[in-house]
């Protein structure tokens, strides 16, 4: 129970590594908000894990902005805040537009600056709070067909590092994950091709399982296991990169 009294919001939640993160933290005793823009499948998730959930545009400011605020008011308290919304697409360099590009860094980069914006003053005033920013092993080496998503996951690295210095004084520890392949909806969507060609890059010779990732993400939200992780990017990625 490394988490029992601990407010944790978690976004991307209805499935994939979100679920995941979700399930492991409701097993360590935390009270669980999850958000998702798919309504139906995150409240059929937030009632199995006796948990709240909201459906919101996580690329919204206002939005935002009312999701945190209210979850600390209601709560007393933000704990822990997940980033995990993200959207996947595949698409080569010379034939993406500049709406598929716009889209990706909304959704897996504004989104992330947009909650952690919003978390951590209410996380400074309590002198504790957890940011855990689900990136990708992509944002450190690139992917072909992937120049927006590598990006956008680059972006969230050097978002959480500069993040991290600011908010570390105050008590407030900001971390990353970026784990390589991982059989999700996600990574479902892309082509066959693609996965073949990554999975035989990858030492381990597999993809992850989100379940697989989410013991890293309650290691950086527990206390005492995550109090050193300040600006860290940990890496469960079956061995495609080895900083």
């Amino acid at each position: 129970m490394q988490l029992q009294g601990r407010t944790a919001l978690v976004t991307g939640a209805a499935s994939g590594i979100g679920a995941a993160i979700a399930r492991a933290y409701a097993a360590e005793g935390a009270d669980l908000v999850l958000v998702d823009r798919d309504a139906a499948r995150v409240q059929g998730l937030a009632t199995e894990l006796g948990a709240q959930a909201r459906t919101v545009d996580v690329t919204h400011a206002d939005a935002t902005r009312q999701l945190v605020d209210g979850v600390a008011a209601e709560h007393g308290r933000i704990d822990v805040l997940v980033n995990c919304a993200g959207i996947l697409t595949e698409v080569p360099l010379v034939e993406m537009d500049v709406e598929t590009w716009d889209r990706m860094i909304d959704v897996d980069l504004r989104s992330v600056f947009l909650l952690t914006r919003w978390a951590a003053p209410h996380m400074v005033r309590q002198g504790w709070g957890r940011v855990v920013n689900v990136a990708s092993q992509l944002g450190l080496k690139g992917g072909e067909s992937l120049t927006h998503y590598s990006a956008a996951k680059a972006g969230v690295i050097g978002f959480t590092k500069a993040a991290a210095r600011e908010l570390a004084p105050h008590g407030v520890l900001v971390n990353a994950i970026a784990p390589g392949p991982v059989s999700t909806p996600l990574v479902d969507g892309l082509s066959e091709d693609w996965k073949r060609a990554k999975q035989a890059e990858l030492p381990l010779g597999r993809f992850g399982l989100p379940e697989e990732i989410a013991p890293t993400a309650v290691l950086l939200a527990s206390d005492p296991g995550g109090n050193l992780y300040v600006g860290q990017t940990l890496g469960p990625n079956s061995g495609d990169v080895m900083p």
